[in-house]
């Protein structure tokens, strides 16, 4: 029965030879043993170089690239499944070569005394001797608990700040013409007419097409139109106006 420093590994192991990887319990990088040939296969006759591919010397895996280099992935193909039913020889060379790799391995890799967790050089804080688990490094710390107060002020600072003082409302505008919504043209949507404003002959203002009095001044639009003719010069000015534009007199 193969027992390992650390539960979190895997077998790589196949009928042409033996290599395992070995991960950290905190950031799940990997440490893949090297490649230890299977003699009893190579007894056959059937390796036919399969092995030449595969690294001699193990490589750290994960998201930094290893100072060791990288060969070992260049043994996937070779190493890509196990096999069941094999010989005792082949049995024998397989815990052989597992212990030899854990010796390999446990080199790059650390053992919290406080969790008992088994993790590589990246996620030991070597000030304290344990694990950055349970004892982060010191700036990172600060750092981290730097940004968690930048972030809880910004979040603070958006709950009262005031980004839009519009007022949420949605009309529909009804065509006076056929009763349907018309959209927001100039025209309806639906028949073509106008949605133009009917100005009050009297203030000026603006009422819709519908209207029978001036929502400003209470105008009947059925009355005639004051006339905004200029007594004094004659000229013609708007509904509404108080003085002549051509000669500043008094309209009536």
């Amino acid at each position: 029965m193969l027992q390992a420093f650390t539960r979190n590994y895997q077998d790589n192991s196949t009928d042409a030879g033996f290599q395992f990887t070995f991960y950290c319990d905190i950031c799940n990088d990997g440490y893949k043993s090297g490649f230890v040939e299977s003699t009893t296969y190579k007894k056959k006759g059937l390796l036919r170089g399969l092995g030449q591919g595969a690294s001699i010397a193990g490589s750290l895996l994960g998201g930094r690239i290893s100072s060791l280099g990288y060969g070992a992935d260049r043994a996937s193909n070779v190493l890509s499944e196990r096999f069941d039913g094999k010989s005792p020889e082949w049995q024998k060379e397989h815990e052989n070569a597992f212990e030899r790799c854990q010796n390999e391995a446990r080199q790059h890799f650390h053992r919290c005394p406080n969790c008992n967790k088994y993790v590589c050089d990246h996620c030991w804080n070597e000030d304290t001797g344990l694990c950055t688990a349970c004892a982060p490094r010191q700036e990172v710390y600060v750092a981290q608990a730097h940004a968690a107060a930048m972030k809880r002020n910004i979040d603070e600072k958006g709950q009262t700040a005031t980004v839009w003082q519009g007022e949420i409302e949605c009309k529909t505008t009804l065509c006076p013409a056929c009763g349907k919504p018309a959209g927001s043209g100039k025209f309806c949507n639906n028949c073509g007419a106008s949605m133009a404003l009917k100005l009050c002959p009297k203030c000026g203002a603006k009422n819709a097409q519908t209207v029978r009095f001036c929502n400003n001044c209470g105008q009947n639009f059925a009355a005639p139109a004051a006339s905004g003719k200029c007594p004094a010069c004659g000229q013609d000015n708007p509904p509404g106006t108080k003085f002549c534009g051509g000669c500043g007199a008094k309209l009536a």
